[in-house]
């Protein structure tokens, strides 16, 4: 992962900041520490950058200027289909390349496609370009926000950073009580706000444009749309997902430097390994878990790891330990998430960087194939749910009136109540009452 920070000027005084972004941005090194990379654009635009090389790692250096210098472009992420659309923009429009890198593919498809491109791309990024001849900066952020990107409306202009610490020194912002009431409510601040005034976040799917001195504007490019379809052969459906998962795990595995993945217990972990081995058969794998009892995975991934025959190195992190990450942790946060797996995963990161640059989890895997009781619980309830509404009431007053601790209350509780109320419950850290 890359680190950017950029501020377009609505003064046309850009130069004027170079320093106090090279500055901003070097508290992002933690996300680049391979090289820094800081370019003024006239007095309009200053980008930053802190690389982590992945994908051709001599050369494609940002920010990056493409086409005379008409853009310059702080690119974070990878694209996982560089090749084809570089291939694409060569054929069709004579596109010449630089370097042989990802970064520069996304300058070339924005200048021929315009903005289209971003539905073009398939990969984790944001990035910030800005258009000397339109005079215009283009954000875009990718379609499941798996890259951050934060920015702030100030009277001197716009700023954008990878994290919001970056920025802290930059606007003048200070707690805001919405966001803490949401963080008390659901456990993290959704997006767009955070928990300082005046900073937001970059929506996943979607595209910001700004020109100087006006006013900031965020578009949704993408909405995911489901097409369910009954079939009789199971077997076909497994093997629809079963090609699906390779064709994205192969595609994750394109990369110049080292490549590992994360291993638990879990059918993600497990898939992703299992496909990647194929293509990389010395892959390396990394399990952490909380050194309690009915906590740990490392047994499961170490059996997982020797019936797929990779190499796998587990962290097992006990309480003194959790305790001295915890401030670095949340520091690393920006916003504070409720979520006590962000322990051992610190722990597992830091691990896995002493070899390798580039790690596959199964972030979000859980959701799509029902990896906790949680997730499937819509198919058990769906009898109880299609009850009329006034019997609906009754397994509401009978839930109420069966003793705590009574196997069944929870179930019968949570069939009588909206499917909303049903999922908000779930992660209150507070009752309605308190």
């Amino acid at each position: 992962m890359c680190g950017l920070l950029a501020f377009v000027s609505a003064r046309g005084t850009a130069g004027r900041y170079r320093n106090r972004v090279a500055r901003a941005a070097d508290t992002l090194r933690h996300r680049g520490p391979d090289r820094t990379g800081v370019r003024v654009v006239g007095g309009d635009a200053v980008l930053a950058l802190q690389r982590l090389s992945v994908i051709d790692p001599v050369h494609s250096h940002q920010p990056l200027r493409y086409a005379d210098g008409r853009y310059t472009l702080a690119f974070n992420g990878e694209i996982y289909n560089y090749l084809e659309l570089r291939a694409e923009l060569t054929d069709r429009f004579g596109a010449r390349f630089q370097t042989d890198g990802d970064t520069e593919v996304v300058a070339a498809a924005y200048h021929h496609w315009g903005p289209a491109a971003i539905g073009r791309l398939r990969g984790m990024f944001a990035f910030v370009l800005w258009d000397a001849e339109q005079r215009r900066a283009f954000a875009a952020r990718d379609r499941f926000g798996i890259k951050p990107l934060y920015y702030a409306n100030t009277v001197d202009g716009l700023w954008f950073a990878s994290e919001k610490k970056a920025l802290l020194s930059l606007v003048d912002s200070k707690l805001d009580p919405v966001g803490l009431a949401h963080y008390l409510a659901m456990q993290y601040v959704p997006e767009p706000g955070s928990l300082h005034t005046g900073i937001a976040r970059l929506g996943a799917a979607e595209t910001l444009t700004y020109a100087p001195g006006g006013a900031p504007a965020a578009v949704r490019y993408w909405h995911p749309t489901f097409h369910p379809q009954s079939t009789d052969r199971p077997e076909a459906l497994y093997h629809r997902i079963q090609l699906a998962l390779r064709d994205s795990v192969h595609a994750h595995l394109r990369s110049d430097v080292p490549v590992g993945a994360f291993l638990s217990s879990g059918i993600d972990s497990t898939a992703i390994v299992a496909l990647a081995r194929e293509v990389q058969p010395d892959l390396r794998t990394f399990t952490a878990a909380l050194a309690a009892p009915g906590f740990s995975e490392l047994d499961v991934a170490q059996q997982t790891a020797e019936a797929l025959g990779v190499a796998t190195y587990p962290i097992a992190v006990d309480a003194d330990q959790a305790m001295a990450a915890l401030p670095r942790i949340v520091w690393h946060l920006d916003d504070p998430v409720a979520d006590p797996s962000l322990v051992p995963l610190y722990y597992l990161a830091e691990r896995a960087a002493r070899d390798v640059t580039v790690v596959l989890s199964g972030e979000g895997a859980d959701e799509l194939f029902g990896g906790y009781p949680l997730y499937r619980e819509p198919l058990s309830l769906r009898p109880l749910t299609r009850l009329p509404a006034g019997l609906r009431r009754g397994l509401a007053y009978l839930a109420r009136v069966l003793p705590e601790g009574v196997r069944g209350r929870s179930f019968v509780e949570r069939a009588a109540l909206p499917i909303a109320r049903r999922y908000d419950g779930g992660a209150r850290l507070f009752t309605a009452a308190q």
